[in-house]
C-alpha cells in the first residue's frame, strides 16, 4: 500500500476513534500532499510523500523551538503531540553515531580536506539520509568532522 493510502486509511481511522490531534494533523499532511502534487502535475510517490512528512515535521520542531523561548508551554505540548504523528510516518531516524559514520565514509570518498569542501561532502551524504536524519544535525556533525581535518 502506498504512504499516501496508509495516511488516508489512519486518518479514516482517527476519525472513528475521535483522536482530534491526530485527525488534524493527518489532514494537514493530506493537504500538503495535494499542493506537493499540483506543483508537480502529477501524482506524489512515496519518496515525494516523505518529503512532505519531512518538512512538516521540521516546521514542528522549528514552532516548538520558538514556544519554548515564549513560555508556551500550552502550544509546545501541541506541536510535540503533532510531531509524534508525523514522526510515525518517517523512517527509524539514525542516531548520531550512525551519521558520524555515514558522514566520514562521504568525507573519505570526495577526499575531503577541510570546512571548504563542506558543499561536496552534503551534496554526496544528504540523499543518502533522506529522511533518516535531521538536516541540521547532519550539516553540524559534516562542520565538526570538517573543522578536526
Amino acid at each position: 500500500m502506498a504512504l499516501k493510502d496508509s495516511i488516508r486509511e489512519a486518518l479514516k481511522e482517527a476519525l472513528k476513534k475521535q483522536q482530534r490531534t491526530e485527525v488534524a494533523t493527518l489532514r494537514l499532511l493530506l493537504s500538503e500532499i495535494k499542493y506537493a502534487e499540483i506543483a508537480q502535475q502529477k501524482p506524489a510517490d512515496d519518496s515525494r510523500v516523505l518529503d512532505v512528512i519531512a518538512r512538516e515535521a521540521k516546521r514542528r520542531r522549528e514552532s516548538i523551538d520558538a514556544f519554548e523561548r515564549g513560555n508556551r508551554s500550552d502550544l509546545v505540548a501541541q506541536e510535540e503531540a503533532e510531531l509524534a504523528v508525523l514522526m510515525s510516518y518517517l523512517p527509524q531516524q539514525m542516531s548520531r553515531e550512525e551519521i558520524i559514520s555515514a558522514a566520514r565514509q562521504v568525507i573519505d570518498a570526495v577526499g575531503a580536506r577541510g570546512p571548504g569542501d563542506r558543499g561536496k561532502v552534503m551534496s554526496q551524504l544528504m540523499p543518502q539520509l533522506k529522511g533518516k536524519a535531521d538536516g541540521k544535525e547532519v550539516s553540524e556533525i559534516v562542520s565538526e568532522l570538517l573543522a578536526a581535518c
